[in-house]
Order: structure tokens, then C-alpha cells, then sequence
């Protein structure tokens, strides 16, 4: 492994696992990037608010989504952005609208199913309760019980003999229920008044929720040699925590051609389309908020847009030792192989020849080695938020990412490397 000529190294994956401890939902991954960009001078600015054109490092929050900004001194109304985009949301088990549910002695919290998980893998997890509860205030509070409190019971394998020859089935309203205690009755209004107690509000304060569970399990080095890490939400608070990461560096310097950009949406896994998705208007407005605010017009507008280029980061497939034949054969990323550049000329990825270039320009600067992804033929290829940023704002985006294993999975599992050298590659994309 080449040693990158950038600012992180194995420190930042530690730093990593404890964010993804620290963001068991997408409000808490938000409220953890903000920490960070507080702590590095940044300031938060509402959207209710009118803007000013003072350099310096700016973000909005708005739900699940951040994006952060830093404008150097030298910055004309017709600066280009250098954008990293990514995604703070992840498959799982969300609550119900009622979510006192139960039966036969088993009292238990009604669910939703979000996006795609691997729903094997939340059976017998001890789970945790995280998200948002809006008051009747009109304020908001996270939550977070960080301890065993639910669980999705299998079935024995003595009440379902086929198991073994025809595979575990699941009926995603009838098996993924979680129990949560014990009782006859279903008592309306359980959930809600334990979270009450739990967050010291008065019975009755909450009105509203965005609640879900997770695996309380921490993330972990795994392997002889702690070469690889296992953890939630990979998918893909791993491209969150490196573009926070690397925004915060390049901050430090005040000699940037561009504007570095982070842009972290909620909602990806079930396409996007919301107030805080990559297919909502919050990038879009708050990019030309700053050229107007810095006394920019249209034509100044449409000149930044048009020598923009945003990096869209997910994780994408490493070559897996068990199932190599479902992988395009002459390309294998493996783990700690550096970041993948992902391709798909049907344009579920949003990387062309020209972003290739841009995307080796990088990784060459900071010394980072990268390797290329493409779907097998015979197989349908996933998409990310990139084709939807170039498509709704016509800016250049190439689709890059870290290869994991398991992805969906209540745990994924990366090599230990590649989360500090796709921060790295990002910090040199920052920088132009």
C-alpha cells in the first residue's frame, strides 16, 4: 500500500467507527458533521434568513440533509464549487404512525420497512431506538436509546423443517415485527410516553416522530491482522464522515480555485425524491444563494455551474470470495484497493471519460491508488444520487466509492484503508 500524500491515515477510521456509533439516524449524522464543522470554524446560517457574501466556512441544515460550504477570500461571484455528494440514510426497520402492536403475551412496535435491507440480518439483533421527535412546540428532539431494547425473534428451526433446503422466507409484515416486552394488552401510547420519559418530557409533549431502529452492536476491527472493519451504516455515513473530513482540511487553506462543497442528502435509499433528497432543491438553492449573495448574477450563476464537478460518494461492491461469478470478470475491487470509480454507460452511474480524468487527476495528487467498477452484463446495475445531481443541475459528476461487503446488511464490512484514502482523494478533489 502506497502511503498517501494527504492529511489522514488509520486514525481516521478509528475517527470514522465512532462516527458511525455516534449516527444511528440520518439527524444524528447531520448533528455529528456539524459538530465537526463547528469545531473547525464553520457557521451555521438559516434558510429563513437572508445571506451575506462573507468568505469563510457556512452550513445549512434541513432535516436529515447538511450541506457545507467554504468560500475562500479570493472568490468571485463566478467561482466554480467543487462538490462532494453523498447520502446519510440507510435501510432498516422505521416505526409506524401507531406503533403499539402485540400478541399472545408479546408486547411489541409496529414497523416499516426502509429502502432495501438485507432482512435476514436484522433477525435476532439487539436493537436500538434512534431518530427525531417533533413536539408540540413546534421544536424537535433527538432521541436516542443506545442500549437492547428490541429484537426481531426467527422462527426455531424446528417449526420450519425447510428451511435447510428451500431457503429462509420472510413476510416482511408478519416476520419483522420486534417485541419489546411483555403483556396482554396493546397499551396505545406506550412507545411514545417511555421515549417521553426517557428524553425528560412531559407526557403528551410529543406530537410527531421519525423513529427507527439499529443494531446497538459497536463497530469493530475484524481479521488476523485488523486489516478490515465492521460496522453499521457504511452505506454510506463512510463517504459522509471523508467529506466532512475533508472539507474541514481544506478549509485551513485560503488559496483554493474553487468552492469546496459538501452535500449529504436524506432519502437516497428509496429514490430521492423529498424537501432533503438529491432530487429536492436544497443543493441547487443554496448554490446559487451563495453566488448571488456575493453579488453574482445570473450569467454568474450559469458560468459556476458550468465548470462545477461534483464527486457523488457511495460505496459500491468488492469482489465477493463466495459469489466472484455474479462480478463483471475483469473487474474485482478488492478491499483496501483504494477507492472504485463506478461505471455504467447506461447511466445509472454518472461517470464519463472526462470525470474518470478528473477522478485519477486526484487520486494521483494525493498518492492514492483506485480501482474501477462495473456491473456484470447479465445482472442490473444499483444508481446512486449522481445521475440525478448532473440531470437536475447540469453540473459534471463522476460516481466514485469505497467496496464493501454485505452492503444492506445490518453490518457491512470494509477494509480498514480505504476509508482514509478516499478522504485523501477527496481532499485533492477539494483542492483542485
Amino acid at each position: 500500500m502506497r502511503t498517501p500524500s494527504g492529511p489522514f491515515d488509520r486514525g481516521h477510521t478509528e475517527d470514522l467507527m465512532s462516527f458511525l456509533a455516534a449516527s444511528p439516524s440520518p439527524y444524528h449524522a447531520v448533528a455529528s458533521a456539524a459538530e465537526r464543522l463547528e469545531k473547525a470554524g464553520f457557521r451555521q446560517v438559516e434558510e429563513t434568513d437572508a445571506w451575506d457574501g462573507t468568505t469563510g466556512g457556512k452550513y445549512v441544515l434541513r432535516g436529515g440533509a447538511i450541506v457545507a460550504w467554504y468560500v475562500p477570500e479570493s472568490a468571485s461571484p463566478h467561482t466554480p464549487f467543487r462538490i462532494v455528494g453523498a447520502h446519510t440514510d440507510s435501510p432498516n426497520l422505521r416505526v409506524k404512525p401507531q406503533p403499539d402492536a402485540g400478541a399472545h403475551g408479546w408486547r411489541q412496535v409496529a414497523v416499516e420497512i426502509y429502502g432495501g435491507p438485507l432482512l435476514n440480518s436484522w433477525l435476532d439483533r439487539d436493537l436500538g431506538l434512534a431518530g427525531r421527535l417533533s413536539l408540540r412546540d413546534g421544536t424537535s428532539r433527538l432521541v436516542n436509546i443506545d442500549r437492547p431494547l428490541l429484537r426481531v425473534p426467527q422462527l426455531a428451526i424446528h417449526m420450519d423443517r425447510n428451511v435447510p433446503t428451500d431457503g429462509l422466507k420472510l413476510d416482511k409484515q408478519k416476520h419483522m415485527q420486534p417485541i419489546w416486552g411483555l403483556g396482554d394488552d396493546v397499551d396505545e401510547g406506550d412507545l411514545i410516553r417511555f421515549l417521553e420519559e426517557e428524553t425528560g418530557l412531559a407526557e403528551g409533549e410529543v406530537t410527531g416522530w421519525d423513529l427507527m431502529t439499529y443494531s446497538v452492536e459497536p463497530p469493530a476491527y475484524l481479521g488476523r491482522d485488523r486489516e478490515l472493519v465492521a460496522g453499521p451504516r457504511m452505506d454510506n455515513l463512510l463517504s459522509v464522515h471523508a467529506a466532512t473530513a475533508a472539507l474541514t482540511a481544506v478549509a485551513a487553506g485560503d488559496d483554493l480555485p474553487y468552492i469546496p462543497v459538501l452535500a449529504a442528502f436524506d432519502h437516497e435509499e428509496n429514490g430521492s425524491q423529498s424537501d432533503t433528497g438529491a432530487d429536492g432543491p436544497l443543493l441547487g438553492s443554496v448554490l446559487e444563494r451563495s453566488v448571488f449573495a456575493r453579488g453574482g448574477s445570473y450569467e454568474d450563476r450559469a458560468r459556476a455551474f458550468a465548470g462545477t464537478v461534483c464527486l457523488s460518494s457511495d460505496t459500491g461492491h468488492a469482489v465477493h470470495p463466495n459469489y466472484a461469478e455474479r462480478h463483471d470478470p475483469t473487474h474485482h475491487p478488492r478491499a483496501n484497493g483504494g477507492p472504485i470509480l463506478k461505471v455504467n454507460v447506461n447511466n445509472r452511474y454518472a461517470t464519463d471519460g472526462a470525470g474518470r480524468s478528473v477522478f485519477a487527476a486526484a487520486c494521483e495528487k494525493a498518492g492514492v491508488p483506485f480501482q474501477s467498477f462495473v456491473s456484470n452484463n447479465a445482472m442490473p446495475c444499483g444508481t446512486t444520487i449522481g445521475p440525478i445531481t448532473a440531470a437536475r443541475h447540469g453540473i459534471k459528476t463522476v460516481d466514485i466509492g469505497v467496496a464493501i461487503l454485505s452492503m444492506h446488511s445490518v453490518r457491512e464490512l470494509c477494509g480498514a484503508d480505504d476509508p482514509y484514502l478516499l478522504a485523501n482523494a477527496l481532499v485533492a478533489f477539494l483542492e483542485g
